[in-house]
């Protein structure tokens, strides 16, 4: 019986103007998906990741450094 394999991917959220919730997987573009909520949002992004990984055959480059904030004067 074989083990299912897991991954983990980055997802940048954002709240957009019209009041949704964003999302974009890093380590694959033109992955994104919106919701009105996080929580259909994160379901949706899994979704979108699962058919992402179907429908390609292209090896996943790691690109996400990290995420770093930065101060300056206003």
């Amino acid at each position: 019986m074989a083990k299912n394999k897991e991954r983990e991917f980055n997802v940048i959220i954002e709240k957009g103007e019209d009041g949704y919730y964003l999302s974009e997987v890093v380590e694959l573009p033109g992955c994104h998906t919106q919701a009105k909520t996080i929580d259909e949002l994160i379901k949706r992004t899994k979704e979108a990741i699962e058919l992402y990984l179907e429908a390609t055959q292209e090896t996943i480059k790691e690109r996400f450094i990290g995420l770093q904030k930065i101060r300056v004067p206003a």
